[in-house]
């Protein structure tokens, strides 16, 4: 999956939803989508800070909108990316709530992390087919 195809993937196709999985290259191609919006309106935000106020409060406005039309969809993404390595998405629930645990955060940050970076199960899990490869079966004892 591509660049266009994972951002129209996460905002269109699958907006907000929690079931299924989601593919490594779906999760962080459409994280560097995201990063480098928030950039844009961080950047802009910055250069028009010393001039005229109104259109800094603009930038914000724009880049606190933008955050609340994605929250929904990151979260659907980052669940669906659990479900990918076969874990539940109330797992990602604990784990986010134990990072407003002093110190514990970190570790659960970590967990987070790593999860999202690791491969995801091969063929059908509980949770749906391979992203990667649909029509793989998962026949252990075949």
């Amino acid at each position: 999956m591509g660049f266009s195809e994972a951002i129209k993937t996460v905002l269109t196709q699958k907006y907000i939803t929690f079931s299924g999985r989601a593919s490594r290259s779906e999760y962080w191609w459409f994280q560097l989508f995201n990063w480098l919006v928030g950039g844009v309106f961080a950047i802009l935000g910055s250069l028009t800070g010393s001039g005229v106020a109104s259109l800094t409060n603009f930038f914000s406005i724009l880049g606190l909108l933008y955050a609340l039309a994605t929250i929904l969809p990151m979260i659907a993404l980052q669940v669906r990316r659990f479900h990918d390595r076969n874990i539940s998405g109330w797992w990602l629930l604990a784990l986010v709530i134990l990072c407003f645990v002093p110190l514990v955060g970190l570790i659960c940050a970590i967990a987070i992390l790593v999860i999202s970076v690791l491969r995801g199960s091969e063929g059908p899990n509980k949770f749906g087919p391979d992203p990667l490869r649909p029509e793989a079966r998962a026949e252990v004892f075949a």
